[in-house]
């Protein structure tokens, strides 16, 4: 990884980007936990914007009815035992983003400059205050380019759809074969896009989470992590 000066006037900001399936989630809401920090995980953000396409019964591809949508969208992010819960219209919709349906239309409107460039000042003014880490695809390369500290966490395929899976085993309405299937159809959305596509930048810190626990994975993270006095304050709470 790069080195850098440190900059302590500059907010606390730590971003996780990698694949799905690569352990982004647990990872960072452990991190956060133990820096006392609040996670924002940044996909939720798409998945929101994707849920409303769909309950609207729209048409993503129409440029001016997703722009009516966007402009009507005005999600609410608030955090509940250090979880992050998005409500949309006064109605708590976190639990209901996460299918297969949500998430490839989510994967698909992320490819869109409109979608983007609402969501990426939603997501900066989340930053502004500091001390959050943050999980996505394009965290450390596009919205937070000068973050304390930049995640690329990674995966063995096998691995990365064996997590899914398990993920998605309540709803029991898909097969290994199938989450891997549609992993690979995301993987291939992410990184081929023009857009800021899914991408490891060379001041990214590259972890394999394969084998490991999130632990251990966490313990690498806070390993690199600059030392900087506003981290003194760890375990004092979200700021």
């Amino acid at each position: 990884m790069t080195s850098h000066a440190m900059d302590d006037t500059r907010p606390l900001v730590i971003t996780i980007d990698g694949p799905s399936g690569a352990g982004k989630t647990t990872v960072s809401r452990r991190l956060a936990d133990r820096l006392g920090c609040r996670y924002v995980d940044t996909g939720a953000l798409y998945r929101a914007v994707a849920w409303r396409v769909d309950a609207a019964g729209a048409d993503y591809r129409d440029a001016q009815a997703l722009k009516r949508l966007l402009a009507e969208l005005k999600p609410a992010v608030s955090w509940k035992e250090g979880c992050m819960r998005i409500h949309i219209g006064g109605r708590d919709v976190t639990d209901g983003l996460r299918s297969p349906k949500i998430s490839m239309l989510a994967s698909r409107l992320s490819a869109l400059p409109l979608v983007r460039a609402y969501l990426l000042d939603l997501q900066r003014a989340l930053g502004r205050r500091g001390r959050v880490v943050f999980e996505g695809r394009d965290m450390g390369t596009v919205v937070f380019p000068r973050a304390t500290l930049k995640i690329f966490l990674d995966a063995s395929p096998d691995a990365r759809a064996r997590r899914r899976y398990r993920e998605l085993a309540a709803a029991g309405n898909q097969s290994l074969e199938e989450v891997r299937r549609d992993m690979q159809q995301r993987d291939r959305n992410d990184s081929t896009r023009d857009l800021a596509p899914l991408k490891k930048a060379p001041d990214m810190l590259y972890i394999d989470s394969t084998g490991l626990s999130v632990d251990e994975v966490v313990d690498r993270i806070l390993a690199g992590l600059p030392r900087r006095g506003d981290l003194a304050r760890r375990g004092n709470g979200p700021a």
